[in-house]
């Protein structure tokens, strides 16, 4: 299918709109991919609803610690659908279009919902560290108001960055190809990964410095969840943007883009979950009343 993409105006070209390459040309292959991420993204979508409303209806759950993963919970929900739905239509159709104001908009929410997930992922470091290492001054220091605050920030930080970053971006010129190889339209993220490290880093000398291996395991066991969640969602990341150009292949980086929007997006619910007493239970609360 041709796409009419490129409006010529004063010997200059100005792309309009854009055009997603197709994966495959083999249908078979299109339509097996479609099936897996349709079958990703409604798992992603009902582990992480259901997690949300678990912890807002269960009081038991009123707690920092999940206070935050209900927002990450939302932002993993706004994350996917700002691209699958389109990524979904690209695979089975030959609307493969997108306008130029289509690409801006999925381009500041993947990266609003992408940054606001990275500040929440960071505050949750410090809800862990606060717990871990102050105990005694927990509750005072990680109070309702501080945590609203904190998870307000966090939205409000991936805000200003998806709005000035797609702005810039789109202010400029567009001079073709109009041709995206690509599932949507991407943009590394800049995280901050500093905070996790330091607020872990402080976690491995307190917990070291605990006296009996029962206190290292209990410690160890309220942040490993999170600790994987932040190793899933950065690692990803990291081989998809840090690589050197010279190892690019637009295959490869299709499908790293796939395990940081929908398989990692999947997981997340599993993860908190299995391991976790309060949440299954509250869960199990949540389907029986539905139920």
């Amino acid at each position: 299918m041709t796409f009419n993409c490129s409006l010529w105006q004063d010997n200059s070209m100005s792309v309009k709109c854009f055009a997603f390459a197709r994966f495959s040309e083999v249908t078979e292959q299109c339509f097996l991919l479609f099936t897996l991420i349709l079958l990703m993204f409604l798992a992603s979508l009902t582990g992480n609803a259901l997690i949300a409303t678990a912890i807002w209806t269960n009081l038991v759950l009123h707690t920092p610690m999940y206070f935050f993963l209900a927002n990450l919970s939302l932002l993993e929900i706004g994350y996917t659908c700002s691209v699958i739905p389109k990524m979904l239509q690209s695979l089975v159709s030959e609307a493969r279009g997108i306008s130029r104001e289509g690409c801006a908009t999925q381009m500041f929410f993947f990266t609003f919902f992408g940054i606001s997930e990275c500040c929440l992922l960071a505050a949750m470091a410090f809800d862990r560290y606060m717990a871990i290492c102050s105990p005694l001054h927990y509750a005072t220091r990680m109070s309702r108001g501080v945590c609203v605050h904190l998870a307000m920030v966090s939205w409000g930080v991936g805000c200003m960055v998806g709005l000035g970053q797609t702005n810039y971006i789109f202010s400029l010129d567009f001079c073709g190809p109009c041709e995206i190889d690509h599932f949507f339209c991407d943009l590394p993220l800049s995280c901050p990964f500093l905070l996790i490290i330091a607020s872990y880093g402080r976690i491995l000398a307190a917990v070291l410095s605990m006296p009996s291996p029962e206190g290292h395991r209990k410690a160890l066991s309220t942040c490993s969840s999170h600790l994987l969640v932040v190793t899933l969602f950065y690692g990803s990341g990291s081989v998809t943007y840090l690589r050197p150009k010279a190892s690019h292949s637009p295959g490869i980086d299709k499908l790293l883009a796939l395990s940081y929007t929908v398989v990692t997006s999947m997981l997340n619910p599993i993860i908190y979950s299995l391991r976790n007493k309060e949440v299954k239970a509250a869960l199990r609360r949540t389907l029986g009343k539905k139920k």
